[in-house]
């Protein structure tokens, strides 16, 4: 019974968005990784973006004026990861801040001392858990090298499903928690051992950071630049394509 209600005021807010053909159409063209997107999952994709937008807030911060072009941009890039999935991924949380460009929070921490410390380092984008999505819109821009700000902070959120950002989503019935942490706890170490020996990788480096960082990049790289991902790691490869449901490799092949 609820399930029914959900899908039909899903329906409702779909039918009565005003959403503009030709705004969105802009932004299908200007993201290289859609243009591969069958009419069928670009309806989906579509939808998802009206949901997302009906259910989160997207506002400027910094003298940040925001347009409709603007947010349709970051949210196709947001629900490019639920596109098969459901925009009840992004639940418990309402708002994207989205600065001019790096912002610089304030971050206290404890060292084992228990000497408290104070960072400020500039930041191009940020998830909270149970909280915002932060971005700089300089780097929200379609960017080269596989480097995605805003998959990278989605990707963020969906690790936050099941607590911290620690490169362990909540998986699907079906899929393998022993087979996932191998995977990806051996492609880290190969991937840290690459980027401490300074060999030229096609993934961004940031990538050896943490695992939480590791999935994120890898989720950048997956959408962005796939070939990259399944030439590297084939493994990883196959285990973003069952939790995403894509295969943007294939996709791309098209």
């Amino acid at each position: 019974m609820f399930d029914a209600f959900k899908h039909w005021r899903r329906a409702r807010i779909i039918a009565r968005a005003s959403l503009d053909p030709s705004l969105w159409q802009q932004t299908l063209e200007r993201l290289a990784f859609l243009r591969g997107l069958s009419d069928a999952e670009r309806e989906r994709l579509r939808q998802s973006v009206i949901l997302f937008l009906h259910h989160k807030s997207i506002h400027g911060a910094g003298g940040l004026k925001l347009d409709a072009g603007m947010e349709l941009l970051i949210a196709a890039q947001a629900c490019i990861l639920i596109l098969n999935l459901d925009i009840d991924y992004y639940r418990g949380w309402v708002e994207v801040i989205v600065y001019p460009d790096e912002f610089v929070p304030k971050i206290e921490f404890t060292d084992e001392a228990g000497v408290v410390h104070t960072e400020r380092e500039p930041h191009v984008g940020e998830a909270w858990l149970q909280g915002p999505v932060i971005l700089s819109w300089a780097d929200v821009a379609p960017c080269v090298g596989g480097v995605n700000v805003v998959i990278h902070e989605f990707a963020h959120k969906l690790d936050m499903l099941n607590g911290d950002a620690n490169g362990f989503p909540p998986l699907h019935r079906g899929m393998a928690r022993e087979a996932w942490s191998q995977v990806f706890g051996s492609a880290y170490a190969d991937f840290c051992r690459r980027v401490d020996a300074d060999e030229n990788v096609a993934i961004d480096p940031y990538a050896a950071e943490s695992p939480g960082e590791f999935f994120a990049v890898m989720s950048e790289a997956f959408f962005e630049i796939p070939r990259a991902v399944s030439d590297l790691y084939p493994q990883v490869y196959d285990q973003l394509r069952l939790f995403y449901r894509q295969d943007p490799a294939a996709r791309r092949a098209t």
